[in-house]
């Protein structure tokens, strides 16, 4: 099942987030997965970021999107992170989308 980009109900949702909403595509039994949310935890709180977690094996499209890249990380529409979350970049980069910066 292949759609056009940007016409799936995630691609909606994640294009109208906002740029503190954090998004971390994972999957059950995924390690990185739970690291990668244990790395962000801290970051998310100083912030007041939310997290949004989207089991990518619960849709077919998120699935052969994202396969076993997992997990991925947006801030906003734009990707954060993947497979591993860089504290001090991902903490640059939460403080750029809270001050409206790419």
């Amino acid at each position: 099942m292949s759609l056009e980009p940007g016409s799936h109900p995630e691609d909606v949702r994640l294009a109208a987030a906002g740029p503190r909403e954090v998004t971390l595509y994972t999957r059950p039994g995924c390690h990185l997965c739970e690291e990668a949310k244990a790395a962000m935890a801290p970051l998310l709180k100083e912030f007041a970021a939310t997290l949004r977690e989207v089991n990518v094996d619960k849709d077919s499209v998120l699935r052969e999107r994202y396969g076993n890249d997992v997990p991925v990380v947006f801030i906003g529409v734009r990707k954060a992170a993947k497979h591993r979350v860089d504290v001090k970049q991902f903490r640059l980069q939460l403080e750029r989308a809270g001050s409206g910066g790419a």
